[in-house]
């Protein structure tokens, strides 16, 4: 262990994160060697352990993720936006993907509500709940160990499963991103679950908010030339979006203000603006009842 401590040390400094499948095959030793390895300096606070691997134990705190309740809020007006600009890009019979993000949460329910014929692959809990009130779309979830932080399901088990499976369109969002590098994350069992994807997609699209640009987060997670498309929010920097469609990238700008109310608002027709679903009662404005379906709300057509 003596021995290997300054190499898992030194992989760390260089990148923030590592499995321990990466350190087994880097040291030539088994991974149960590499956990041992890792229970003892994590005891002595040398490295903190993750699941499914082992991080610096001396980041400064903003290069972590916090919990997925505390981003719900933040740019929220940009995440619709970007949303609804991402769902131009989805049309009948794709099979897709959605990572844990809170602006891919965005556009599951604005898939749930306005597209069919989709298959929609995603390892995240809150996603499949929004997209399983629509059931003229399938909806695979990615199994394996509950992470209560991003309320997405990680670990060997997740990755596995996601080696398996083929999309046409990736959609992933970040942390930080670094439009002449990539993009940056301090979570490694979420971000291997998207590394694995970027390399079974046939596109991916980078949804991203102006926020993040310029910024670096623990561990890169995608180089730049992964991401064939980014969908942004006009408040994004000229010169970076100048950038990236020199570089080949194809680049989205989203107007924020425009078709920005949430999904749930948006699933009547404007013609009948005053029927509006109270799930709590199972009613309707007006006190009509409301038949439900497997999480769906069938409203009775409006009187004419």
């Amino acid at each position: 262990m003596e021995e290997r401590q300054p190499l898992i040390l030194d992989r760390l400094e260089k990148q923030g994160a590592c499995s321990f499948d990466e350190l087994s095959k880097l040291l030539g030793v088994s991974t149960m060697t590499i956990r041992r390895d890792v229970d003892g300096m994590a005891r002595r606070g040398a490295v903190i352990r993750i699941v499914g691997g082992v991080q610096k134990a001396d980041a400064p705190s903003y290069l972590y993720e916090t919990a997925v309740h505390s981003r719900l809020a933040v740019q929220r007006e940009s995440k619709r936006a970007i949303a609804r600009k991402a769902l131009e890009l989805v049309v009948s019979q794709h099979t897709i993907f959605l990572d844990g993000s809170t602006t891919c949460l965005e556009l599951a329910k604005l898939l749930a509500n306005e597209r069919k014929g989709l298959t929609i692959v995603t390892n995240s809990a809150l996603a499949c709940l929004e997209l399983g009130k629509n059931t003229e779309n399938v909806i695979i979830g990615i199994g394996g160990q509950f992470d209560a932080n991003s309320l997405s399901y990680v670990g060997p088990q997740a990755e596995d499963w996601a080696k398996t499976l083929f999309v046409d369109l990736a959609f992933v969002s970040t942390k930080g991103f670094l439009p002449s590098k990539g993009t940056y994350e301090s979570f490694m069992p979420t971000f291997r679950i998207k590394q694995i994807i970027a390399q079974q997609c046939v596109e991916l699209a980078l949804l991203v908010d102006h926020s993040k640009f310029g910024q670096r987060a623990l561990s890169k997670v995608l180089d730049i030339s992964q991401i064939h498309a980014v969908i942004t929010d006009d408040q994004a920097p000229p010169a970076a979006v100048a950038a990236l469609k020199a570089g080949g990238r194809k680049v989205h700008i989203a107007t924020v203000g425009e078709h920005t109310r949430p999904a749930c608002e948006n699933r009547r027709p404007a013609c009948h603006p005053q029927v509006v679903a109270d799930f709590s009662e199972g009613k309707l404005s007006g006190g009509t009842p409301a038949k439900t379906t497997l999480g769906r709300v069938v409203l009775p057509n409006p009187e004419p």
